[in-house]
Parts: structure tokens; C-alpha cells; sequence
């Protein structure tokens, strides 16, 4: 039983007190949101890639903006997000927007959460564009209910001055009720609309024709056609011209943790990503499996604790689906035995066919999952390390241990190399 069901009228309790610590140190910084134009990045997926998009393209083009993601913070110099979450706390928060703030910066482009605007992190941050990237299953351990999730994150648009919506997203229309100015973004509709789509193993190249606008990336995966559309969408409102804008967007090579291709002198790709919900599976696996000669290996498990388990399936029958090879290993497995997890997603993975020990396998021990992933990948194969990412520790039953997929990806890469 979690605290919440074990003490009555638990919101009531603890929601002040996220809206009365917010508010204080709001106050104690001075409120430092207030002196800059803030974009508010929301979403399941999407959010910190389209974060750093827009925040190369508005400093590429002389707007000095600073930048605030999972993976990083700052104006010219990122400095790494060592907190295991993506909105850190309002003390943390409103710190960091005011040293942004004092290095000149007239932007700041903000990654929020469903938790983070749950628990008022945001109060006195003033949004001037917020984007919403998509909203699919994701967090429902705290939010208990879909419905419950996506209104977290309306709460965004709800204090926006203006709105940037994913038409294609099935939660549009209920953001669209919550802000009065907006404009809409997709591949299938919405205002400005991608088509002639171009998918090349180094990027994505597409034309928006309601403005007469070619854009091309230099991060690959059909997924950055909408996070860049949603750039172009917040470039048009801040007054950027077309060529700042598709300048901008060409300008950001890769962002930590996310599509990384790690070279090792092997035969086959090997590719680190952050993807760890089925929406960001659907939308990646099928792409890899395309542009991929041989096979398509993929490695992955899914977080345990009071983490949603009922992600785990679905992943698995995703994967089941496109890869070739399932890998399954712990990912935070924390105090939720890592048998249990994998064995959940393996369900999932053996209803699309997978058969155990042939073309799905189940190691424990990530380090040595990513090395039995190396041995059996051949020339032409591509090789994806899910759910990881950029970030540096890994959650075990007994704490936090160090850990970094890319170093670990770069040790089983000299390993092989040396046999």
C-alpha cells in the first residue's frame, strides 16, 4: 500500500506544502523567471531533444537563451543534470533560473514535467510559449490515471500566453481548450503540416508548404519531424525568420544520451538512446528496423520501485515485433526484483513470436547484457542500448551505483575488439 492510500486526505496534505515551499523560494530568488521570456516544454517524449533544438536555434540566430533539461542546464556552457529527474525541486529550480538570468540570458527554454507541475514547481514562472511534444502512457505509479497525467500537463497551457500543439497527438483537442492563441504542428495535420518526409540515417529532411519552408536535421528518427516542427512553431512566434529557423535547427548535431552512435572500429552500428516507454518504441523501432542491412538488436528493461509496470508488456511486444534479437536487463530496477520486471516484458515479447534462448534473452547484470548484445552483433546489424541515456547512476535495491551506458557501451566495444 503507498502513502497515499495510507493517509487520508494525502493531497490535501502535501500539495500546500509543494505551493508554500515553491512559493518561498520563488520569493528568496526574487522570482527570476519573471525577467526572461520562458518556453515551457512539455510531454512524454520529445521534450529535451525539442528543449535543446530550441535552444540552439534561438542562440545560433544572437538571442542569448539559457536552457533547462534532463540532461543539462545553462546559457553557453551546459553544465550536467546530476538529479535522477527531469524538473528539479523549486529551490534547485528557481537557483539555476536566476544564475541564468544574471549571465544575460534574454530566453530560457524549460523542460516540465507532469510531477513538477503536480506539485506547483513552476508557480511564479511566467510562461510566454508553452509546447506540448505528445502525451502517452507514462507515469501513471503517481498519477494513477491517463486522464489525470495529460491534465498535469495542461496545467502548462493553462498559464501560457500562447500554445504549441502536436495535431496528431489524440490529446490535442483538450489543450487546445485551455489556451486561447495556439497553433498546431504534425504529419498528418495540423497548421504547419511536414510533407515530402525524407528519412537518411543521419537526419530527417521534410518541407512545411503553408509557409514555404525546407527543413532538414542532423539527428535521426522520424520523431525529430515533430520536434522540429515544434521549433519551427516556437521560432515563428518569437519572430525568428525562416532562415534563423532552419539554420538553428541544422545547427544542433546531437544531444547527450539521445540517438548517440558510438564508433568503436566495429562492423555494425551501435546506437545509445533514451527511449523507455512504448510510445518512444513505436515511433523508434520501426525506423531502425528499415535503415537496418542486417539485423536489429535491442536492449532494454524497464524501471522497478512504484515505477508503472504496466508499460512492461507492451514494450515487449513492441520490440518483439521489429527487433530481431530482444535483449532484456535491469534499468533502475530498485527494490522490484529484476526477474519479476524482465520476465513481464518478456510476456510481451514471446506473444510476437520471440522464443527464449533463440531470438530473446534475458542477462541481469547490464554492463554484461551490453557485452553479450557486442558478441552477437554482426556486420550490418544495428545495435540499440535503450532506456539510459545520459544519465550517470543506476537504481539498484541497496542505492544508486555509478554507471554511464556510453562507458560501458565503449568497454564491450574495445572487448570484442581485442578477441
Amino acid at each position: 500500500m503507498s502513502i497515499k492510500e495510507k493517509i487520508p486526505f494525502y493531497d490535501s496534505l502535501v500539495i500546500p506544502y509543494h505551493i508554500g515551499k515553491a512559493a518561498f523560494y520563488g520569493i528568496k530568488s526574487g522570482f527570476p523567471g519573471k525577467k526572461l521570456t520562458v518556453i515551457g516544454v512539455t510531454g512524454t517524449n520529445g521534450k529535451t531533444t525539442t528543449s535543446f533544438m530550441i535552444w540552439k536555434m534561438l542562440n545560433n540566430s544572437g538571442r542569448k537563451a539559457g536552457v533547462m533539461t534532463t540532461v543539462g542546464w545553462g546559457v553557453s556552457e551546459i553544465h550536467e543534470q546530476m538529479e535522477h529527474m527531469t524538473t528539479v525541486d523549486s529551490k534547485v529550480l528557481n537557483e539555476r533560473i536566476k544564475t541564468i538570468a544574471n549571465e544575460g540570458a534574454e530566453y530560457l527554454v524549460l523542460e516540465l514535467t507532469s510531477h513538477a507541475m503536480a506539485q506547483h514547481r513552476d508557480l511564479g514562472i511566467p510562461i510566454d510559449v508553452a509546447v506540448m511534444t505528445n502525451v502517452t502512457h507514462e507515469h501513471l505509479d503517481y498519477h494513477k490515471t491517463f486522464e489525470r497525467y495529460r491534465d498535469a500537463k495542461r496545467k502548462l497551457f493553462k498559464k501560457a500566453r500562447y500554445g504549441v500543439i502536436n495535431a496528431d497527438d489524440p490529446s490535442a483537442k483538450y489543450f487546445e481548450t485551455d489556451i486561447k492563441e495556439y497553433t498546431t504542428y504534425g504529419i498528418k495535420g495540423g497548421k504547419l503540416k511536414a510533407e515530402k518526409v525524407k528519412l537518411m540515417p543521419d537526419g530527417v529532411e521534410y518541407v512545411i508548404p503553408s509557409e514555404n519552408l525546407k527543413i532538414k536535421t542532423r539527428i535521426a528518427g522520424q520523431f525529430n519531424v515533430s520536434n522540429s516542427l515544434a521549433c519551427v512553431a516556437v521560432g515563428k512566434r518569437l519572430g525568428l525568420t525562416d532562415d534563423e529557423i532552419a539554420d538553428g535547427i541544422y545547427a544542433l548535431t546531437e544531444v547527450e544520451g539521445r540517438m548517440v552512435k558510438i564508433d568503436g572500429g566495429q562492423s555494425f552500428t551501435a546506437i545509445m538512446d533514451y527511449a523507455h516507454t512504448p510510445d518512444a518504441f513505436e515511433k523508434l523501432l520501426p525506423d531502425m528496423k528499415k535503415a537496418t542491412k542486417g539485423r536489429l538488436i535491442v536492449m532494454f528493461g524497464s524501471a522497478g520501485g512504484r515505477r508503472d509496470p504496466s508499460k512492461r508488456k507492451p514494450m515487449g511486444e513492441i520490440a518483439g515485433k521489429y527487433a530481431d534479437i530482444v535483449m532484456l536487463t535491469e534499468e533502475d530496477d530498485r527494490d522490484t526484483p529484476g526477474d519479476e520486471i524482465l520476465e513481464m516484458i518478456a510476456e510481451g515479447a514471446r506473444e510476437k513470436g520471440k522464443k527464449d534462448g533463440v531470438d530473446l534473452f534475458k542477462v541481469l547484470d547490464r554492463p554484461s547484457a551490453i557485452l553479450e548484445c557486442c558478441k552477437m552483433a554482426k556486420k550490418g546489424d544495428t545495435v540499440l542500448f535503450l532506456g539510459k541515456g545520459n544519465e550517470k547512476t543506476i537504481e539498484r535495491a541497496h542505492g544508486a551505483d555509478d554507471y554511464y551506458e556510453l562507458d560501458e557501451i565503449k568497454k564491450a566495444l574495445k572487448a570484442i575488439k581485442k578477441k
